[in-house]
């Protein structure tokens, strides 16, 4: 069974990038890749159990499509890659405007809640 991954990246820095994988339209992971000098780390979270054979395939398209780019196999010291088995199960951020699926009348928090929070303080003696 052939899988082609497909990678979209998500954040680019200096030192650093994230992807999204994708198997056709189910996304199966992320990659966090972290370019330190001469050797390269990632951190691969899958979302379903890949066989070894397709985990490989993933690995060789992530160095052969990514980190190739950044520095050669001849030039650099060590590609570490470590894989984990994960699901996502909240996200958040500080932009309220681009949270998706959240209604407040489902998570029963709204801004009043919010108000009153703040009012009462951390709660910390």
């Amino acid at each position: 069974m052939e899988t082609n991954f497909r990678l979209s990246r998500l954040v680019r820095t200096p030192s650093s990038e994230i992807y999204l994988v994708w198997d056709g339209s189910e996304r199966v992971g992320q990659v966090d890749i972290h370019y330190a000098g001469e050797t390269i780390h990632a951190t691969i979270i899958l979302e379903k159990d890949l066989p070894m054979e397709e985990e490989g395939g993933l690995l060789s398209a992530l160095d052969d499509e990514v980190v190739t780019s950044y520095k050669s196999r001849f030039d650099r010291e060590d590609f570490v890659a470590y894989v984990f088995r994960g699901e996502q199960i909240s996200r958040y951020t500080d932009d309220r405007t681009t949270v998706d699926d959240l209604d407040e009348e489902e998570d029963g928090y709204d801004e009043e809640d919010e108000d009153d929070e703040e009012d009462a303080g951390d709660g910390l003696n």
